[in-house]
């Protein structure tokens, strides 16, 4: 599990922004050429499990402390999870030394949505933890009502923690006639009653601003960048890939912290939505490891044409990394395909089984989010998690 201490990066080291007892640096290795792979085990991703034997000591100490302080009862901070993704939710509220609020979520026969909370919140900070991943509208529609019920129940400040934010790609207008439902969604989760937001890689930063409540934005990149400084790749192959000109900036801040590795752009023309169309390259990627950066994957047309065309174009391995894994059919059927070494995702968005293929490795956020949440309760800065 990776720690949240960072270190200053420059370019002549590898950016390794969380400290790892056992990290491999890619710098200390410059003579290794080769990527070495991790072989799951019976086709499963490597999904990291929370326990106290691999916890580094930092994080240990934080848990235990912030633990004996609940149990004093200095704090008056409580946790609710959705059924969106209660494994997280766990998770989150393990590392933070609380146990989750004991919450009642039932489907009526119609489908509607029930929601009792089963312990008292007057006057707490409550934290709802719900991604509004597929089905997209029952869990934006069942996260509405969690924040109604706690508004009902007197609490004193209400966080909506969303680790996916749906509808994040209708941000703006495309083309005539078009909503903007990005901006919708922010107005009824503030309607509902939420006092602030706690969101991770939205798909744009001006979705920000589409909220009339505070909101925290949490960059999973530094999980992403602690997993690649601990695989033997030679900074000197390594180049990253935006695989469109609109994820350009987040590709360069990626390459930044990686080493300061070189920057390549795969230049595409979309005929539609979910259809992506190859153009040209911008940079040079022969004979090198690719690693390919994306906030989200949906369908992997993009990514997945993208990297069909690196390799055409010399890149000796691509490697796909993204924070929201949604996986809409047929995703997992061309990230399998044999166009990737690795697929680096972070658990924001749930993967079920039959989603799992031999190459994807999945890293858990849970203590960057449980951390965030400490610092927002206790009024310090946030943003100085990512400096």
């Amino acid at each position: 599990m990776a720690s949240l201490v960072f270190r200053a990066t420059s370019p002549s080291s590898a950016s390794c922004l969380f400290s790892r007892g056992s990290l491999t640096h890619p710098s200390c290795i410059s003579q290794r050429t080769k990527c070495e792979r991790m072989e799951p085990v019976n086709g499963k991703p490597c999904v990291p499990v929370l326990n106290d034997n691999i916890l580094p000591n930092l994080l240990q100490s934080k848990r235990l402390e912030k633990a004996t302080n609940t149990n004093s009862g200095n704090t008056r901070l409580k946790i609710f999870s959705g059924t969106a993704n209660s494994a997280l939710s766990q998770e989150i509220a393990w590392y933070m030394g609380l146990d989750l609020g004991k919450i009642h979520v039932k489907r009526f026969a119609d489908g509607e949505i029930y929601v009792q909370l089963q312990e008292s919140v007057r006057g707490c900070d409550v934290y709802l933890v719900q991604p509004t991943c597929p089905p997209a509208n029952e869990n934006l529609m069942e996260l509405l009502v969690m924040i109604d019920a706690c508004r009902r129940a007197s609490a004193k400040n209400i966080t909506a923690v969303i680790p996916y934010f749906g509808y994040a790609r209708a941000d703006r207008k495309t083309q005539g006639r078009e909503s903007i439902a990005a901006k919708l969604v922010a107005n009824l989760i503030t309607e509902a009653g939420a006092d602030r937001v706690l969101a991770c890689d939205l798909h744009s930063g001006q979705s920000m601003g589409y909220f009339d409540i505070p909101v925290d934005h949490v960059y999973c990149q530094p999980v992403i960048l602690d997993y690649l400084a601990s695989k033997k790749i030679c900074s000197n192959d390594l180049v990253v890939v935006s695989p469109d000109v609109g994820g350009v900036a987040r590709a360069r801040s990626f390459a930044k912290k990686l080493s300061d590795a070189p920057l390549a752009i795969v230049d595409k023309r979309r005929q539609g939505h979910n259809v992506a169309e190859v153009m040209n390259l911008i940079g040079d990627v022969k004979g090198k490891v690719a690693v390919m950066v994306d906030d989200m994957i949906d369908t992997a047309g993009t990514i997945a044409k993208g990297a069909a065309f690196l390799h055409e174009e010399g890149a000796r391995e691509v490697y796909a990394c993204c924070t929201h894994a949604v996986f809409s059919p047929p995703a997992v059927e061309r990230l399998s395909s044999g166009l990737f070494q690795e697929v680096i995702i972070t658990n924001t968005v749930p993967v079920t089984e039959k989603n799992y293929f031999p190459q994807l490795r999945v890293l858990s956020v849970a203590s960057l989010l449980g951390e965030t949440i400490w610092r927002v309760h206790d009024d310090c800065s946030v943003s100085s998690i990512f400096q």
